[in-house]
């Protein structure tokens, strides 16, 4: 049997599938790798296509439409590979993206997940806003990439051409192996999309595995093609989600700090979007912060699991100064301003 399984999941998505499933069948080594399309019970003519176009590809057509993190669980569970890489739909993959990934992992058992460099596919001079050349937090969960603070998006000029250990991999193309992904619990149906491939991201690290971006290998990603940027149901889903990873991740001492901040610094947020007319946006914060108290207490079981297997060895990949501070007050708008890790 092959050792990785590229398993792409779509929902209404063939006009994705059209344009860039052609680049991952042309340019995955298929000696190594299977394609998998795992449809999250598609209203469109998805699965004709690929059946009129794709014949040998094996689809997996499931029951309903689980979202992201969990069409992923249910899909993985069926497979047997080695390694999986989560591709998403709107991904144009470039020529030998593959094997300098899977070459990597195979020599470094010590890492769990890794990640190409993620360009735009609308700009393929700049970085993409999911993933760029590397994910990381900083202290308060706010997260950003070497690549992409906040909105600022630099372009590509090979400044970060290095392999670079780091705290989270962008679920646009994750390449994991099956056991860690299983070993840290798989991704957080609950969170259904956005902040999900960061939670599990976390719980790796803080069993002591590592991730890396190579950027050896490159893929463009269109990126909000499944819900548009700005919009009030991603708001939402962002603010909520990023509330309850730090809640499972984090200490009751250590939460209760954080919490505080970022209650005010949400708020804030809700403010700078109803001062620029987006009231549907500043709406969305509000809800995140009273659904996260309301179901915050559904995952004190899971929180004391994760801690329970929690090393004891900080997270170096953490930024241990303020994001926010850095980029608004300090001025330091591109990842190699904060004079860290590189």
């Amino acid at each position: 049997m092959k050792k990785v399984a590229v398993v792409i999941l779509n929902w209404n998505g063939r006009k994705l599938l059209e344009e860039f499933l052609p680049s991952v069948v042309n340019f995955t080594n298929t000696e190594i790798a299977n394609i998998i399309i795992a449809d999250n019970n598609s209203t469109d003519d998805s699965i004709e296509f690929l059946s009129s176009y794709y014949p040998t590809l094996e689809v997996i057509a499931l029951p309903q439409n689980y979202g992201y993190a969990d069409g992923y669980n249910k899909t993985l569970k069926l497979l047997n590979h080695e390694y999986y890489v989560l591709l998403n739909s709107d991904v144009e993959v470039t020529a030998n993206w593959l094997d300098p990934l899977y070459q990597y992992i195979e020599q470094h058992t010590d890492v769990a997940a890794i990640q190409p460099k993620v360009l735009a596919q609308h700009n393929k001079s700049c970085f993409e806003y999911a993933g760029a050349a590397g994910g990381f937090i900083d202290k308060l969960g706010y997260p950003f990439c070497r690549g992409r603070i906040f909105n600022q998006v630099e372009k590509d000029t090979d400044q970060y051409n290095t392999p670079l250990e780091i705290f989270w991999a962008t679920g646009a193309c994750l390449f994991i192996r099956s056991s860690d992904y299983w070993n840290a619990g798989g991704l957080d149906a609950s969170f259904f999309a956005h902040m999900e491939e960061i939670d599990l991201c976390w719980r790796l690290n803080a069993r002591g595995r590592k991730l890396v971006c190579l950027p050896e290998s490159t893929v463009y990603h269109v990126g909000g093609a499944t819900l548009q940027e700005e919009s009030p149901r991603k708001t939402f889903l962002n603010f909520r989600n990023n509330l309850l990873m730090l809640y499972k991740n984090l200490s009751e001492n250590k939460f209760k700090r954080i919490y505080t901040q970022r209650k005010a610094l949400d708020y804030l947020a809700a403010l700078q979007f109803l001062i620029s007319g987006k009231r549907p946006n500043a709406s969305a914060i509000l809800k995140a912060h009273r659904e996260f108290r309301v179901i915050q207490k559904e995952y004190v079981k899971e929180r004391d699991n994760n801690l329970q297997r929690t090393t004891n060895s900080p997270i170096k990949t953490i930024y241990q100064g303020s994001i926010l501070y850095d980029f608004y007050l300090k001025k330091r708008k591109i990842f190699s301003d904060l004079k860290w890790l590189e």
